[in-house]
């Protein structure tokens, strides 16, 4: 078992069932504080339906997600170490979750899921090392980089 992670930025609906399909995923925990998306098929409520009809679980977890005011500060600043920061003092307070979600990972293949596509700027990477703390599980990242063919952009699949 692993614990993995995957971003949807760049991927359409396809290349990200596809890109589960290869991760052997079972289970989609959703770390987004507000599941919400501009991007078609990737809100809550649609993505939950999705997933399901195509035979995953999907699970949202609210209180793994960045707090708006960190997010918002962010926003401002661009400072990636502010955020880390004020993220992982955030995540000291959230063991129970952090142990929760942990054992889940330890019975069922899941995949944090956030929205960016590199997972070193994002705080799916720092949830899902406090999980690997936790239940002794490694980390990987599920990433698809896009190659182009004659004909069109081709997911290929990248599991670090």
């Amino acid at each position: 078992m692993s614990i993995l992670t995957i971003g949807y930025e760049g991927l359409d609906m396809t290349g990200f069932l596809a890109l589960l399909r290869q991760g052997n995923v079972e289970t989609i925990v959703d770390i987004r504080e507000l599941p919400l998306s501009r991007k078609p098929g990737f809100s809550k409520n649609g993505l939950h339906e999705t997933l399901n009809l195509h035979g995953f679980e999907y699970m949202h977890v609210p209180e793994l997600g960045c707090p708006k005011p960190i997010r918002d500060q962010y926003r401002a600043d661009g400072d990636w170490s502010r955020y880390k920061e004020g993220f992982l003092h955030f995540l000291a307070l959230q063991d129970d979750v952090i142990a929760e979600v942990a054992a889940m990972a330890a019975t069922t293949t899941c995949a944090l899921l956030c929205f960016e596509a590199d997972y070193n700027y994002c705080h799916r990477s720092m949830v899902a090392h406090a999980m690997s703390n936790v239940a002794g599980l490694p980390v990987r990242h599920l990433q698809a980089r896009m190659l182009k063919t004659a004909t069109a952009a081709v997911p290929q699949l990248d599991l670090v």
